[in-house]
This record gives structure tokens, sequence and C-alpha cells, in this order.
């Protein structure tokens, strides 16, 4: 779990790692993981050389100070070609956009000065955003209330109580909602056109993990440390494994392998179809041997899964390995998840938040920023990017902002948005406030035969 098990306390367990030279070299090539199996014996040491030796205090220093980030020019890297950017009316069907969620939409001609076209209220937070597919917007508020729109109008076309408390989207998929809820702990299937519980499953926990669907698996996480698969048919469970703390992170999918990252400072990699552990890698932490936390949901692309993490640090693993790419250290908790993108006036971006109040634009395969830009307070939930613009919504003012995402201009802000600020249909965006989604249009837009069909 996220200790790494049990220490070692007394003098005779330094006299057996003495002897056994083979753990000895795997130790010293994982200084952290003697930190972490050997704190107590560490903190001895330290404290002995401090009072007998007069480099003592620069040997704790060592033990305990902030890890370096890290570069590794010679990590795996894929450019990927720019998505082409197209006109047409889509669905924004999961948490992230699409399965890697990656957050980004190609979409043409999506860009201000927008038009409000209607504003849906309710009391109750919405701490994630909605879903769209087939013309409708679906989400569940921080209360458990799920509810439908009518994405042209928004009109209210039902809502349902399915939980207490609720922080996460659900997935839309063949006509079908997936939702888990913190309390109480478990997942249902809804039919999407009316609302009405098709299954529930208790689970061990609670679940905040954003859902992904893939064909007929359910994939999400949970407080409990475990990782489910579940059908989609009937809720069964066709696997669960165990990982190195709690999971809050939604996990994403790319290539018949989920990534997600968790409580106890680790990223994980697990095969899709059995749920075997693939390979699992250490986050760096705040020194004094701690690990940070990974909350942000990560995005793969590009060869690489990025995420944030509440050490203050962005992360780039090789996909294949685990392998740190690079670190990139900002001013506070790195808790949002990234937008990750190649435009064609762009290369390859990562866009990620902090609580430092920073939208950070860094080079995809280094980790160099391209540009850093203020918005304005705390920045919690993830960005989105919608054609050549990049959106953040800024906690403290509960204000919107979207940036080019070509050399970081402030193109349009918006006097609403706390977390997560906007998702698309390639027609409009739709702007999360507090508690209440504002549809915007741009003015110029102008709908074509194909949006029409698209959107019945």
């Amino acid at each position: 779990m996220a200790d790494g098990g049990p220490k070692a306390r007394r003098p005779r367990d330094l006299l057996r790692l003495l002897g056994e030279p083979k753990r000895l070299w795997r130790l010293a090539r994982e200084p952290r993981r003697v930190w972490r199996e050997h704190r107590g014996l560490l903190i001895g040491l330290a404290v002995a050389a401090l009072f007998l030796l007069g480099g003592g205090v620069a040997l704790a220093y060592e033990l305990l100070k902030r890890p370096a980030d890290i570069s590794n020019p010679e990590a795996t890297f894929k450019p990927q070609k720019p998505k082409v950017q197209k006109r047409k009316t889509v669905s924004w069907p999961q948490y992230g956009y699409d399965r890697a969620r990656t957050r980004y939409l190609p979409a043409k001609g999506i860009k201000p000065p927008f038009r409000k076209v209607w504003r849906y209220t309710d009391k109750p937070l919405l701490e994630f955003p909605p879903v769209v597919g087939r013309g409708r917007l679906f989400f569940v508020n921080n209360n458990g209330f799920a509810v439908a729109l009518d994405a042209k109008t928004g009109r209210q076309l039902w809502k349902r109580r399915i939980g207490r408390l609720n922080a996460s989207s659900p997935p839309f998929h063949k006509n079908r909602l997936y939702v888990v809820n913190l309390e109480p702990g478990h997942v249902l299937k809804l039919d999407a056109r009316t609302g009405k519980t098709l299954w529930k499953r208790d689970l061990p926990g609670r679940a905040e993990s954003s859902p992904v669907v893939v064909d007929r698996s359910l994939y999400f996480g949970c407080e409990c440390g475990e990782l489910f698969s579940l059908s989609t048919k009937n809720g069964n469970v066709r696997w669960a494994t165990s990982l190195g703390g709690p999971i809050k992170a939604a996990p994403s999918y790319y290539g018949g392998t989920l990534y997600v990252g968790d409580y106890g400072g680790y990223m994980n990699a697990v095969d899709a179809e059995t749920g075997e552990l693939k390979w699992q890698s250490d986050s760096l932490g705040q020194g004094f041997g701690t690990s940070g936390a990974f909350y942000s949901t990560p995005a793969v692309a590009f060869g690489r899964v990025y995420a944030g993490n509440n050490d203050t640090r962005v992360y780039s693993f090789d996909r294949k390995d685990g392998e740190i790419a690079w670190t990139y250290s900002t001013g506070g908790y790195a808790y949002s998840g990234p937008a990750v993108a190649r435009t064609s006036k762009t290369g390859p971006t990562v866009y990620i938040g902090s609580f430092d109040g920073n939208l950070y634009a860094l080079n995809a395969q280094s980790g160099v920023p391209r540009w850093i830009r203020s918005a304005g307070g705390q920045v919690i939930g993830s960005a989105t990017a919608v054609g050549n613009i990049v959106y953040v919504a800024e906690f403290n003012g509960t204000s919107t902002t979207g940036y080019a995402m070509k050399g970081g201009r402030t193109v349009w802000r918006y006097p609403r948005g706390t977390y997560t600020p906007v998702v698309s249909d390639g027609h409009r965006i739709y702007l999360v406030g507090y508690s209440s989604i504002t549809a915007l249009e741009p003015f110029k837009y102008k709908r074509g035969l194909a949006d029409r069909v698209a959107a019945r």
C-alpha cells in the first residue's frame, strides 16, 4: 500500500540487510524505496550521525529534502499529426471528451464572440461537467440528483434522485448512463431517455471516479483502493484490482490499457481485459519521505501519460513502462486534469492549472513551459480545449477565461465558472458555473444540413 510495507526499526535489521547484497543493490537503485521500507532505521542513523559526525546535518538534509524535478530527454515520444478541425455536431460522451481523457475537441468555428442561448440554474453545486449525447445534456449534481436537459432549449427533461452525494460525470453510451456515487457508495445504470434505474450495485467504498465504457465493460475506481471492471449488461464484477491507495481520479483508456493515479502516490497501468497490473510508478513527493496524491485524471497522448499531482508537480510517464519522462513543479497543488493537444498552429502541448492561480502550457515532449498565464485565482478543475482555445475556470472569483492555445493571449472572459468550465458539441459550448449551465453560441456560426441531421 502507500507505506511500501513494514519498516526496519532494530539494529539487527541493518545486519540482515548487510547480509543480502542483492537486496542492497536493488534498494540503492531505488532510494525512495529505501526510505519507505526502512524509514525508522534511516532516521535513527541520521540522528546518530548528527551527534557523532560533523557532516550529519548535510546527510539528514539530503535524505529528507524535496526531490528535484526529472528530465529524461531519451524517453519515448510519438509526435502524432494534428487532428483536423471540422464543423459538425458531435457527442461529448464522457468526462474528458474521449476515452484517453485528452479534453480536446478539434472543432472548427467555435470561438468568441459568443451569444447566450439559454441558462439552466439550480441550487446544488455542479462540481463535475455534463456529458452530451443525442441532443441532450446529462449530469449529476452534488446532492445526488441526475438531470437531463434539452441541448437546444435548456429545458429539463427529467430529474431523478440517485444518491445523497456525488462528484463525478456519468458516461453516455448507447442511450445509457452509468453513475457512481460517494454516498451511498454504489454504481447505477440509467436509461438516458427516462432516467429509470436499470440496475444498481453496492460498492465497498465511496466512489467519485468518473467511469469510462469500453465495449461491454465499465471501468472506475473506488476510495477502497480498488479499480473495477463491471459488465454493462448486469453490473456483475469482471475483476477488481487493488492499487496503492484510494482512487479518486477517473481511469483513462488507451490501446487495451487503463491508466489511473491513486492517493498512495502511484500512477498505474492496468490491463483492461484481465485487471493485471502492468506497471506502477511512484511520485516524487515533497520530501521527508512523502508521496504526492493523484487526484488529477490522466490524459494519454504522444506515447505518454500526463497528470498533475498534489506534490505540486506535473508528470509525464512513458505509456509502455511507466518511466518518468519529465516532471515540472508549479507553485501549488496540480489538482486539475490536463488538456493535451497538437494543432496546426501549436506543437504538442499540455495545458494544466494549479492552485497557484496559473495556467501552464508545457511542451509535451520536454515539459519546458511554452507560456504561463494567470487565471485570476486557484485552478481546481480541469482545462478544456475546443478549436484553438483552451478554457480554464478559477475558484476564487468564479470566472472562466479562454486563452489562445498559440501564445496564451486572453481571447475571452466570462463571469461564471468554478471547476471544469466547458464542454462542447461542436456547435456550442456549455459553460458550467457553481450551480448553473449556460449555452453559448458563436455569433457567426451557421448550422449546416449535416449538423441538423446529427442533432436529431
